[in-house]
């Protein structure tokens, strides 16, 4: 895979929540960091992503946010 955006995290999907149209995935990145994307359902058949099942979390953002407690 060659990709330009430079966030390219490995993990593994622990879930996948379809709704009408659109499913949340979550992927854990590390133990207990997870990520969801909200992508198509179409998407997730495309991609064949199952739970349990390696995939990438790609994160292509023109800003990013910082803050602090």
């Amino acid at each position: 895979m060659k990709i330009s955006a430079r966030n390219v995290i490995k993990g593994k999907v622990v879930a996948i929540e379809k709704g009408a149209t659109t499913a949340h995935v979550k992927i854990e990145i590390a133990a207990g960091q997870i990520v969801t994307a909200a992508i198509t359902n179409e998407a997730v058949d495309s991609l064949k992503l199952t739970v349990g099942g390696e995939a990438y979390a790609v994160v292509k953002a023109s800003d990013v946010m910082v803050a602090v407690d």
